[in-house]
């Protein structure tokens, strides 16, 4: 994976997969982890079917997947080495009937980090082809915070629908700015002088 964007993308697809209905991206600058002065974490967490206890111990080998469309299953284990190659942390929980949480944390200065991506595309990919799940992005800094749900967003378009080309152009648009106004970064990169 070139970009953390990318690594976001999959482990989403993991949960529409799972047949979550809402799925929670939040994203947070240097706030909670006192084990990395100046970190980036990432939690992915969804309502779907969720793993058992034995499938949790597997999800971290790649040659283990529920998917039939390959027999290689590379998200869960590219994301946790990811993390791990940048003095990062990896945490995976999930409960059947519950939902799962992915947790991956990054030291934001270190040389093996993948820039962020772009966010807003990978926000209109997912809404766009999934219009009926409701999708929640969280941002955090010491800047403040920012949040798009696509549920409120629905109910406030009253009847037009949230896959309208100027709807996915607001949307792209609206997360790229919350990105530069939470993180303080160029080309959507976050600013590490900020944590």
């Amino acid at each position: 994976m070139r970009d953390l964007s990318l690594h976001i993308l999959d482990i989403v697809q993991n949960s529409i997969s799972a047949g979550a209905s809402v799925i929670t991206i939040q994203i947070k600058q240097g706030l909670n982890n006192a084990l990395l002065k100046n970190n980036l974490e990432i939690t992915i967490t969804d309502n779907g079917k969720g793993m058992d206890s034995e499938l949790i111990k597997k999800a971290e080998d790649p040659f283990v997947t529920t998917r039939t469309s390959r027999k290689v299953g590379l998200g869960i284990p590219l994301i946790k080495e990811s993390a791990e190659m940048c003095n990062g942390e990896f945490k995976l929980n999930s409960q059947i009937n519950r939902g799962t949480e992915v947790f991956a944390a990054f030291s934001i200065d270190h040389i093996d980090r993948l820039p962020l991506g772009d966010i807003g595309e990978t926000m209109l990919a997912l809404i766009s082809s999934n219009p009926g799940i409701q999708f929640m992005l969280l941002l955090s800094s010491k800047k403040g915070d920012f949040m798009l749900d696509t549920a409120q967003l629905a109910k406030s378009l009253e009847g037009i629908k949230i896959t309208e080309y100027a709807v996915l152009n607001w949307l792209k648009e609206y997360v790229d700015n919350g990105i530069k106004n939470i993180f303080g970064g160029v080309l959507n990169e976050v600013d590490s002088r900020i944590g």
